[in-house]
């Protein structure tokens, strides 16, 4: 059985919102979910080191420069200390189109994972608003993560 960290920082509750909802299509399909939220984490060191694979999201905003949501900054600023060589990854977002770095999270993640020698295994997730706003995309993002970890 799979064992995948689903890490998210969230301030209004709609990354948390579609955090949930993918953590459940994952737990459903027998893989080993851990939900953490990165306001409980205190340190990025070895976070990623027991699992197979990780899943980040993370609200994001900013009209000149990316701003990464409050809680999740730290952890995304001290990513090389997670463990994440070898290891599957996946970003998902919320966020509002009405910024200029409409759901940055997702690539920044990506691109920040692939760095380090993680393999992205699904396209990055982006919805506007909570999960509620996109039930079919989170369902497709979640069965492409499954699909990766077969």
């Amino acid at each position: 059985m799979s064992k995948v960290l689903v890490l998210f920082g969230s301030s209004t509750g709609n990354t948390e919102s579609i955090a949930s909802k993918i953590a459940g299509y994952l737990e459903a399909a027998g893989i080993d979910v851990t939900l953490t939220n990165a306001a409980d984490v205190s340190s990025a060191k070895g976070l990623a080191g027991d699992y197979d694979a990780v899943l980040m999201g993370c609200s994001a905003w900013g009209t000149d420069d990316l701003e990464l949501q409050d809680d999740f900054a730290p952890l995304f600023e001290d990513m090389a200390s997670m463990c994440l060589e070898g290891k599957k990854v996946a970003a998902f977002a919320s966020g509002d189109s009405e910024y200029e770095h409409f759901c940055g999270a997702v690539a920044a993640i990506e691109a920040a994972a692939k760095d380090l020698g993680a393999t992205v295994i699904a396209d990055g997730l982006k919805v506007e608003g909570d999960a509620g706003a996109a039930p079919d995309e989170i369902r497709d993002f979640a069965d492409a993560v499954i699909a990766a970890l077969k």
